[in-house]
């Protein structure tokens, strides 16, 4: 059998950051019918299916969601590594399209987190588990998200003197882009000293260090690049893509400062044949300004310990010498619990050159860095618009 190269053809977003109309599933199959629209293709071209449910509530299987979707896959994907499972998901998308396992492949995803007050977790505690398991003793003792997060924030700060006000740059870069982006739920300008005068939350995190809550979903259809030339789109390329797993709950973090993101990377750019020098885009998941520091570290962006100074000069932001999160990202534009698929999809619209006036010229090879559960599971995507 002639080889055959997977490319994506279709990005769509659901309506969001608020969207009350649209249940969860909802908010999937919005963003799914949008992707395919966008790709040119109907639900029928649709035989492989990667899905993954909200939070752990409702439509949690895959099947339940296809039948939902009203898809009857023949491949089908429920890997589930929180946030970054869109990350996970599209390795493998992608090796069974190539391997005619299927044809064209759905990833999709929404939540109704914001307007579904019932399943809000925000800075609550961590779920208690009557069963045990990982999150058990986090529970007991009344750890929360944001105070996981803290923890690394503040084992940072004490191993390599990083600063909050370097955390806070972190935050008005993505401001810079949410304020270009209509949708995005922050678009106010900040300072560092706003993210300072914030609400302190979790010390050393305050209120402008984490994410917004919202509702959304996302979609991205793959399919071959022989398909893709009788379509009217511009393909984008999968260069490399890995995942890499340290421990699930917080409370098995072997170490607060760093990550399993240089495993993945490792991986990731050698697939692709490039370094990080010649990323010209990236997309990290930016639950907390602390995510997104140990992401540029682990990826190779800088050396350990040195991301506090490396986002300090304003290199994150509108024209800077690495653009991060141009839809505004999780800080400033959307967090419906788990927003792996946003980052995969802003990162396909930039190397079609669909951004606006985010739009980062000449954007030829982008990244998106997944990181699911307690900077737990990370995924790494590298992504081009030139063919390999």
């Amino acid at each position: 059998m002639a080889a055959r190269t997977a490319v994506i053809v279709g990005a769509g977003l659901s309506d969001y950051p608020r969207a009350p109309h649209l249940s969860a599933p909802g908010h999937a199959l919005q963003a799914m019918h949008r992707a395919l629209a966008d790709a040119g293709l109907s639900v029928a071209d649709v035989d492989g299916f990667c899905g993954v449910g909200t939070q752990g509530f409702y439509y949690d299987d895959v099947l339940s969601l296809a039948e939902f979707l009203g898809l009857k896959p023949r491949y089908v994907n429920g890997t589930m590594t929180g946030g970054s499972s869109p990350e996970f998901m599209i390795r493998d998308a992608v090796a069974a399209v190539e391997r005619g396992a299927c044809e064209t492949v759905v990833i999709a995803y929404g939540s109704d987190l914001l307007s579904n007050k019932n399943l809000f977790l925000g800075s609550g505690s961590i779920r208690k588990n009557r069963h045990g398991g990982v999150f058990l003793w986090d529970s007991l003792y009344g750890q929360t998200i944001i105070g996981a997060y803290a923890m690394a924030a503040r084992r940072h700060m004490h191993e390599f003197g990083t600063t909050p006000e370097q955390l806070a740059a972190i935050t008005v870069a993505s401001r810079q882009f949410a304020a270009m982006n209509p949708n995005a739920m922050a678009r106010k300008p900040v300072t560092i000293e706003d993210v300072l005068a914030s609400r302190l939350l979790a010390d050393p995190l305050r209120a402008l260090d984490c994410c917004v809550v919202s509702d959304g979903g996302g979609a991205l259809v793959i399919t071959t690049l022989e398909r893709a030339r009788d379509l009217a789109v511009k393909p984008v390329f999968v260069a490399g893509s890995a995942g890499a797993v340290s421990h699930w709950g917080v409370n098995q973090m072997p170490d607060f400062s760093t990550t399993a993101a240089p495993i993945a990377a490792l991986e990731a750019f050698g697939q692709a044949g490039v370094t990080p020098a010649g990323v010209d885009v990236v997309q990290i998941y930016d639950s907390f300004t602390i995510t997104v520091l140990l992401m540029l570290e682990g990826l190779g962006f800088c050396g350990r310990g040195e991301g506090g100074p490396f986002v300090a000069d304003g290199k994150l932001g509108l024209g800077g010498a690495l653009p991060c999160n141009t839809d505004g990202g999780a800080l400033s534009s959307s967090h419906p619990g788990m927003r792996g698929v946003f980052l995969l999809i802003e990162a396909v619209r930039q190397l079609r050159g669909q951004a606006g006036d985010a739009q980062v010229p000449g954007a030829r090879t982008a990244l998106a860095c997944g990181a699911g559960g307690f900077l737990s599971a990370i995924g790494v995507t590298i992504l081009t618009n030139q063919q390999p």
